[in-house]
Formats: C-alpha cells, sequence, structure tokens
C-alpha cells in the first residue's frame, strides 16, 4: 500500500496528506477494452468474466475536480451493464467524452474504471475547487455535471453534457481512488461506517428524485405506493422516502425471505410475486400484464381499499405494462430504469383515456442529492446495505447483482481494511441504534 493511503488509514490530518505524495498507479476494477465482444453468441453473459482488478495509471487532476482516498463503494446495476457490454460498450462514451479534447481526453483510455457511489478522505483538490479541503470526509453523487452550460443550472439532469460518473465516465469508486468534479461532493454522516455511507448516495438520491422531488411523482401524504422490488437498493430507499412522507408503501418482493426483510423495514403491505404470477417471464403479454395487473389490484384493495396513486418501477419491460394498468385515474408511473428490458409494451387507452402520466427519472441533481444526504444524516434515512466484499471480489459482488441475488445494496470495501470503520460521531449512532441502521442486515451481521 502507498504512503498516502497508509497515511490516510491512520487519520492524518490535512498537512501530512498533503506532504504525502499522489502514487503513480493505483488498484481499480476496471474493464479492459480488448474483452469487448467476449460475449457475443453467449447466452449467460457472466460478470465474473470481464471485470478486473488490478493497477491503472493515476490521471492528473482537473482545476475543478478533487482526488478521494476510496474507502468503501458499492455495487451499482450500471456495473452489470458495463460488465456485458449492454446495451453498448461503455468504451464508446469514453471515446465520446475524450473527443472534446482538453481535460476529458483523460478519459478515453483501453481501461475503464467503474464505480458510482463512494466514500472517502479528499487527499487533493484542484485549484479551482473552493468548498473543500483536503481531510474532509465526503461522499460523492453519482452525477457529473457541466456548469457552463445553461440547463445545469435549471435542473442539473437536463444538460446535454450531464454523465453518469463511474459509467459514462473514467476514474469511477471501485478503486483506492477516485477522481471527480467538486460538484459531486456531499459531506459523510459522521455516525454511518464507510461502507454505510457509500451505499447511501446514487440509489437514496434516485429514489428521492422519483417520489419526493419536484421533477419525479411528487408524493404527497396518504398516497398508496406500489414499489417493484422493494427490497432492492432502490426499493428499500423508496419504502423508507414513502414512509417518511406520510404514505403507503406497498412492496413487491420475489421471495418469502425478501418478504420478511421488507416486513422488518416497515413496508405496510407485503406482496411476494408469485401471488399475483410473476415469475421469470421477462416479456409477458399484453393479455398476461392486464391479468396481473387485475390480481395485483385486487391484493392492494384488499389490504388498503384503494388503487395505487403511484407505481415505482425500475424493473421494466416485465412490469411496465402492468403499472400503467394498475395506477388509479390520474396516477403515475416513474421509472428510472429497465433491468428486465428496454422495449415496454403497454395498452395505450390506460394511459390517455385515465389521465395517467409516466414520468422517467434519471439519478438526481446535487440539490436533491444534497436534501436527500440530509436525511441520512439527521437518522431519518437508514443505509440499504446487505453484504459487504473486499474489492478484489467485486466480480463475485456484481454477479450477485446480476442474478438478483441480493437484497438492498451490496458494499465493496477499497482502502478500508474491515467493515465497521468511519465512524466519528458514535453518540448518534448510539442514539439510532444499530438494529435500526441495519434493516436488511442478518442480525449477526448487523451487530459487528
Amino acid at each position: 500500500m502507498d504512503s498516502l493511503a497508509q497515511a490516510v488509514l491512520a487519520g492524518a490530518d490535512a498537512d501530512v496528506l498533503e506532504r504525502e505524495p499522489v502514487p503513480d498507479r493505483y488498484t481499480a476494477a476496471h474493464l479492459r477494452v480488448e474483452d469487448v465482444g467476449v460475449f457475443d453468441g453467449v447466452e449467460d453473459k457472466d460478470v465474473r468474466r470481464t471485470l478486473r482488478v488490478g493497477d491503472v495509471p493515476m490521471p492528473e487532476l482537473a482545476p475543478d475536480e478533487v482526488l478521494v482516498a476510496v474507502m468503501a463503494s458499492s455495487v451499482n446495476y450500471n456495473a452489470v451493464w458495463s460488465a456485458t457490454f449492454e446495451p453498448l460498450p461503455t468504451f464508446d462514451f469514453l471515446r465520446r467524452y475524450g473527443r472534446q479534447g482538453g481535460w476529458a481526453a483523460r478519459h478515453d483510455q483501453p481501461y475503464h474504471v467503474l464505480g458510482s457511489d463512494a466514500a472517502g478522505v479528499i487527499v487533493r483538490t484542484g485549484s479551482g475547487v473552493r468548498r473543500w479541503r483536503v481531510g474532509d470526509h465526503v461522499v460523492l453523487s453519482a452525477v457529473e455535471v457541466d456548469d457552463q452550460e445553461p440547463a445545469t443550472h435549471s435542473d442539473g439532469m437536463l444538460g446535454a453534457d450531464q454523465r453518469a460518473w463511474g459509467y459514462e465516465t473514467n476514474f469511477g469508486g471501485l478503486a483506492h481512488y477516485a477522481v471527480a468534479r467538486a460538484s459531486q461532493l456531499l459531506p459523510k454522516a459522521a455516525h454511518l461506517t464507510w461502507e454505510e455511507a457509500a451505499s447511501t448516495t446514487q440509489c437514496a438520491g434516485t429514489s428521492y428524485r422519483m417520489l419526493v422531488g419536484e421533477h419525479g411523482a411528487r408524493m404527497k401524504q396518504g398516497d398508496i405506493v406500489l414499489i417493484w422490488g422493494a427490497t432492492g437498493g432502490l426499493g428499500a430507499f423508496a419504502v423508507q422516502l414513502v414512509k417518511n412522507g406520510g404514505g403507503i408503501p406497498v412492496g413487491v418482493v420475489s421471495s418469502e425471505a425478501k418478504a420478511d426483510l421488507l416486513r422488518r423495514l416497515g413496508c405496510d403491505v407485503v406482496i411476494n410475486r408469485s401471488e399475483i404470477g410473476v415469475g421469470g417471464n421477462s416479456d409477458p403479454s399484453p393479455a398476461e400484464s392486464i391479468e396481473m395487473g387485475k390480481r395485483l389490484g385486487r391484493i392492494i384493495r384488499r389490504e388498503v381499499g384503494e388503487d395505487p396513486h403511484i407505481a415505482f418501477d425500475n424493473n421494466g419491460r416485465a412490469t411496465f405494462a402492468t403499472s400503467v394498468f394498475l395506477v388509479r385515474r390520474g396516477g403515475t408511473v416513474v421509472t428510472c430504469g429497465s433491468s428486465t428490458g428496454y422495449q415496454h409494451h403497454y395498452d395505450n387507452r390506460y394511459l390517455w383515456m385515465n389521465l395517467k402520466r409516466i414520468i422517467g427519472c434519471h439519478a438526481a441533481n446535487l440539490q436533491e442529492h444534497s436534501e436527500c444526504n440530509r436525511l441520512v444524516q439527521t437518522g431519518r434515512l437508514m443505509p440499504a446495505l446487505s453484504e459487504v466484499h473486499p474489492l478484489d471480489r467485486i466480480g463475485e459482488a456484481s454477479r450477485r447483482v446480476q442474478q438478483n441475488l441480493h437484497t438492498g445494496k451490496i458494499g465493496v470495501l477499497c482502502l478500508a481494511p474491515e467493515p465497521g470503520l468511519g465512524v466519528t460521531d458514535p453518540a448518534t449512532r448510539a442514539r439510532i441504534g444499530e438494529e435500526r441502521l441495519s434493516p436488511l442486515r442478518p442480525p449477526a451481521l448487523a451487530a459487528r
């Protein structure tokens, strides 16, 4: 381990960190351009074949950027897309970005360092960084924006040059070091461990935008919200946000074990998808989708007396037609992804004749992330962490996400040598309680 990383782990102050040299190379989970095409004609695109862990060159820092010593990160589904080179290779993003020239040219490399979440310590700041200092403990938003683009000042997600960090850019968070713009930084919640903090940015912020923010469904008190995959990374935060906002979460999960976890999370209505005929079929016919919606609607009306106001759907093709059918007249379907397929087929009559809306959301702008991070800092939004893996096991961790064998968020230790480190406000942690901070972790692991 290099001397700068050793200083970070020793808790050195800013003066010491600034004196330690930045290494020429660092360890990172990355893809190689020569692997593009390895899955051509292969049915099982096993991400363990393409996710590598090894040394890559340290990039130069731009004036508006920071170098973060990453203590922990987490797995997002975009790591699966990246490692399977679908819907297209991420090296296409890097080449397109690099054509801008200047600092952007650094991103066009024959390797791609992945990762859209990170928690760590700032070890260098660019000459143009004003609000952050070496030694600050931070979490990172996954959204890189161009602050010289007019649309960014209305909503960062509307800018044409907005990019998903660690997916559409290089030098992401699944590594010992990460390069990010200062406009991606937020203060780490002091009562959380590194791995807990690293699990609360991307998915929590996206769920916040989808449900609470002015650009999403704008949930209000008493709203009934159908949440597909309610123990997934997005869904677990959605359940909490609905409960916090006075809504009624209705969670759908794929097994009884996940149903038990969802009850522990406090979900009002828990439905095992086997009850409504959602199995392994990722492309149901229109008739099957409607029939599934009727069965699901009967269960929801039996439990809460009404149809949902909002459907929270990131599954895509397998459930989208059912969501459109099921929400009440004037209801909203809000979506941020399509893990079961991008081509959605639904009966448009149920949309236009019943005055329903479909809202697309993608990540969250910095203000939305900040508001969501405040909920985390004040103990009103709990981590959705379920398990933790070391960086050198990123292939296995991502494979679990690829096969939907996980719940919540899978944490990844980068520089942190073990779980449980990084808490600088133990009093707040004690007040909240370990059990509340670990709603998706088995009790034996949560107590560690």
